[in-house]
């Protein structure tokens, strides 16, 4: 009866064993997939961002979406103009209150209230591109992707516009450099944004 026991866990331990055997290759090579997929997505991000005019931003502003994006054209265009929108919008937030501080001079006081004027109708084009991009159908899709290429080079428009005045002011307050160079950011993401656009075919 003993030995009939000690058969029996054996047998039992070595089908556990298998068993164990069999799930931990199995995870591995789901871990292996998923590291091969990961890469995929890595490497078509790296590629389509050196094509821009900063790859470097570029990567690191999109490398944290690549699950989501994978290798889709569209869905890099859109992830690309929604960064840049929630940059717009930060910034926008910081020059406006960047408007109420004391002391600023006549000059300074302009150049922002400007400023201010022009991210919102960034803010606004950006949002107009998004929106043309997301509905992208029928058998006119070039022109409504060159319309989408229209709105987002007037935000860049806006924003160059926004940094000019603060270079021909030649700012040297820490706040206003702080703004300027919020500024030059988005005006770079929207750059990239519209590179990858460009690219867009159909």
């Amino acid at each position: 009866m003993a030995a009939k026991i000690v058969s029996s866990l054996s047998s039992f331990n070595g089908v556990a064993f298998l068993l164990a055997l069999l799930l931990c290759i199995s995870t591995n090579v789901q871990i292996s997939m998923a590291d091969s997929t990961s890469k995929t997505y890595k490497n078509y991000l790296q590629k389509a961002c050196n094509s821009t005019t900063y790859p470097q931003l570029c990567f690191k502003s999109l490398s944290s979406y690549t699950s989501t994006i994978k290798t889709s054209d569209l869905k890099l265009c859109n992830t690309a103009l929604t960064v840049t929108l929630k940059a717009a919008s930060n910034t926008s937030s910081l020059v406006k209150a960047s408007s109420k501080q004391k002391g600023l001079s006549k000059s300074e006081a302009g150049v922002i209230k400007d400023c201010v004027d022009e991210m919102g109708d960034s803010i606004d084009e950006l949002k107009q591109s998004l929106k043309a991009l997301g509905s992208l159908k029928g058998s006119d899709i070039e022109f409504q992707i060159a319309t989408v290429q229209t709105w987002v080079s007037a935000a860049i428009t806006d924003e160059d516009t926004c940094t000019e005045g603060f270079d021909e002011m030649k700012i040297t307050g820490e706040v206003m450099i702080k703004i300027r160079k919020s500024i030059v950011n988005v005006a770079r993401l929207t750059s990239n944004a519209l590179a990858l656009i460009n690219k867009l075919s159909y």
